[in-house]
């Protein structure tokens, strides 16, 4: 195992107990001990991976989950909470998380599921496909200039963070080809940090702005058991 871990949790002793068996199976690590701290150290610093407390001082994880996939930072994040009711692990696999584990937790079993999330999102070989020399495209009733980084739909402007529009783009780009979601990671964003959970999240986001009817979309096509298509 390589690369940091951050773990962000109040507890002394279980912060303590997890860095040192951490570092036993060759992980270095890094601790926030409240919600403030940590979303300053994931400003300024990358981690492979971050274990997430839910019961935070000054923000609850929850709250550092939303910030940090608001902010689009793809980082893995496994929450660890005492907290083992649906509501709360239905909460953080929305937000972006890549798993959720109920403590009290076996250290195999948190191991192995850190092993597994990072196994995910290792970057993977694929040949991109060039893009044509345009930078102006168009759908239904959406128009989008790539030069501006400008999207209007019915001729107002549509917010988009900036890797929904990265997103956009390599859609429209590359229209009528499917592409997985790891592929999507790594063509898109041009990193493997992240989960299945998160790339289906930005399509989401996508069609609720730029679709007529979201819940059954015309552009933004999922692929069963491939990934997304677009179709203009």
């Amino acid at each position: 195992m390589s690369g940091r871990i951050l773990i962000v949790e109040d507890d002394e002793a279980i912060a303590t107990g997890l860095a040192l068996n951490l570092k036993l199976a060759g992980r270095s690590t890094q601790i926030a001990r409240d919600g403030e701290e940590a979303l300053a150290q994931l400003e300024t610093e990358d981690f492979a991976l971050v274990l997430l407390d839910i019961n935070l001082p000054k923000r609850n994880g929850l709250e550092v989950l939303s910030a940090l996939r608001a902010s689009d930072n793809l980082v893995p994040v496994i929450v660890v909470s005492a907290r083992g009711g649906e509501f709360d692990k239905v909460a953080a696999l929305r937000l972006g998380a890549d798993d959720y584990v109920t403590k009290p937790f076996a250290l195999a079993e948190l191991l192995a599921r850190i092993e597994a999330v990072l196994r995910r999102v290792q970057p993977i070989t694929v040949v991109p496909i060039p893009a044509p020399p345009s930078a102006a495209y168009g759908f239904g009733d959406v128009a989008i200039d790539l030069t501006q980084r400008l999207v209007t739909r019915a001729g107002e402007e549509v917010k988009l963070t900036h890797l929904e529009l990265e997103l956009l783009a390599f859609f429209v780009r590359h229209p009528s080809q499917v592409f997985s979601r790891a592929q999507l990671f790594q063509l898109v964003w041009g990193q493997s940090a992240g989960s299945v959970r998160t790339v289906d999240n930005f399509v989401g986001q996508l069609r609720k702005r730029l679709e007529d009817n979201p819940e059954h979309p015309r552009h933004f096509i999922t692929v069963r058991g491939s990934g997304y298509r677009f179709d203009p």
